[in-house]
């Protein structure tokens, strides 16, 4: 094969984009997203505004970080599968290395004054900016009363009796595909768009309107590619239940975070609300405070937000060493929860892609996808809601209410100064339109002060 495919774009070449791609990828998917369009599709014209848009809405339906997936797929169009292996690991790369080395200093120095303030005022700007993702999805998603209603089912199953997330996911698609099928419109999936605008022609593009003869359907080299990326996800899944038991932590750490990588529609958020239901209260991996943490480590590195899974993996296998040195077992944890959760992006698109047209025109698939986003806008909610519990108040007490038991905060115990930074953050965002980085820039200085005034 030429080293120059026929666009004209050598691999070297798309590898120096690739990166740059990945050091901007700051902001959560809608940010990353932002950038790729704009050096892809208006800058370098590798393609055009439709067949961006083609691969975003199929990777909207997959489960796992849509922007990396984004990335992955056209890297795999431009440059067959080493073009998509080598963009979608450069996505991942900076934020692995970024939270690996943020992780050895929150355990290491953790407990010094500074970094206990930088935390601090992290955990002020995070509750602000999932707030704002709360709004931010809701307003695209929540169209009309069907979608508001099962938007509230889902706050209320999460919240109030701890339905997991993965059931939430299933029924909100089943209610989606059904009502889809039966002829209802109130889950017919909207479109993404660069703000109505037409955008570069796809016959303009660099790689053009036809279809390169490595993207049209070939069942064997689908089958064969899925055989190998399942071997690759599972094998060492499978090795560690044999070799170290069910029990282990690097067993659990593998299964879980696998477990998660087949149910986590909806965006990083809506996945957050499923790890922390289960990271903090089922296997102890980590404190909410530092699921806090973790999340504000996320936000403020390159890379998808769902790296703060690395993180939770670190922790987890750093307090649960058995025998091994604590920080080499914290480094192992983390990798494997990074393998285990990326690896299967790969295998959706290398296998799903050729098909693309096919699952778009399914518009029970698009109705299914709309519920879901629909019911995710309820799970981030409660997220934002058990965020703020955990950095404004000190003490919460069990209530029954509605049937259940919830913990709802003791008022005399809320964090003035918590609350008085998480207030500034609102002004910032809401009232004055900052960014994400100067907000948790601004907050986590603040914090710091705050901390050293102590």
């Amino acid at each position: 094969m030429s080293s120059v495919p026929s666009h004209g774009v050598p691999l070297s070449e798309a590898v120096k984009v690739w990166l740059r791609v990945a050091a901007l990828s700051f902001g959560g998917p809608a940010g990353q997203i932002a950038v790729m369009h704009r050096i892809i599709v208006e800058e370098k014209k590798w393609i055009g505004e439709q067949r961006f848009l083609q691969a975003l809405n199929y990777c909207t339906l997959l489960p796992g970080p849509e922007a990396q997936q984004l990335a992955t797929y056209i890297g795999w169009l431009m440059h067959r599968t080493a073009g998509g292996l080598i963009a979608g690991t450069l996505f991942v790369l900076p934020g692995l290395l970024a939270i690996m080395a943020l992780s050895w200093v929150y355990v290491l120095l953790g407990k010094v004054s500074l970094v206990q303030g930088l935390f601090f005022g992290l955990k002020a700007a995070v509750l602000v900016i999932v707030v704002e993702a709360v709004l931010r999805v809701g307003g695209r998603a929540l169209r009309n009363n069907a979608m508001r209603l099962l938007a509230a089912a889902s706050f209320v199953a999460i919240f109030f009796y701890g339905v997991p997330f993965p059931v939430i996911v299933v029924a909100a698609g089943l209610i989606g595909f059904t009502a889809t099928r039966l002829g209802r419109t109130e889950f017919q999936a909207g479109g993404h768009g660069a703000g109505g605008r037409p955008g570069l022609g796809d016959a303009e593009s660099l790689l053009g309107e036809a279809t390169p003869a490595h993207a049209r359907p070939n069942l064997l080299w689908s089958l064969s590619i899925g055989a190998l990326f399942l071997v690759l996800w599972l094998a060492p899944v499978a090795l560690l239940w044999l070799l170290r038991g069910p029990d282990d932590v690097f067993t659990q750490i593998s299964v879980f975070f696998s477990k998660m990588a087949v149910v986590t529609f909806g965006g990083a958020y809506a996945v957050l609300a499923y790890v922390a239901q289960q990271a903090v209260d089922k296997y102890g991996w980590v404190t909410p405070g530092e699921m806090l943490d973790g999340l504000g480590l996320a936000e403020s590195t390159p890379g998808p937000l769902i790296m703060v899974t690395q993180f939770v993996g670190f922790l987890g296998a750093w307090r649960d060493h058995e025998g091994l040195n604590p920080l080499l077992a914290g480094t192992l944890g983390g990798l494997l929860t990074t393998w285990v959760t990326f690896t299967p992006c790969f295998l959706w698109i290398f296998v799903g892609a050729p098909y693309v047209e096919k699952l778009r025109s399914n518009k029970a698939l698009s109705g299914a996808l709309a519920a879901i986003t629909a019911a995710v806008v309820g799970v981030i909610l409660n997220l934002a809601v058990w965020f703020g519990l955990q950095v404004l108040f000190g003490e919460l007490r069990p209530v029954q209410l509605l049937g259940a038991t919830v913990d709802v905060p003791v008022l005399a115990s809320a964090n003035i100064a918590a609350v008085v930074l998480a207030a500034a953050c609102a002004v910032a965002v809401f009232r004055f339109r900052f960014g994400m980085i100067p907000v948790l820039l601004a907050s986590s200085m603040a914090g710091i002060v705050y901390a050293l005034m102590l």
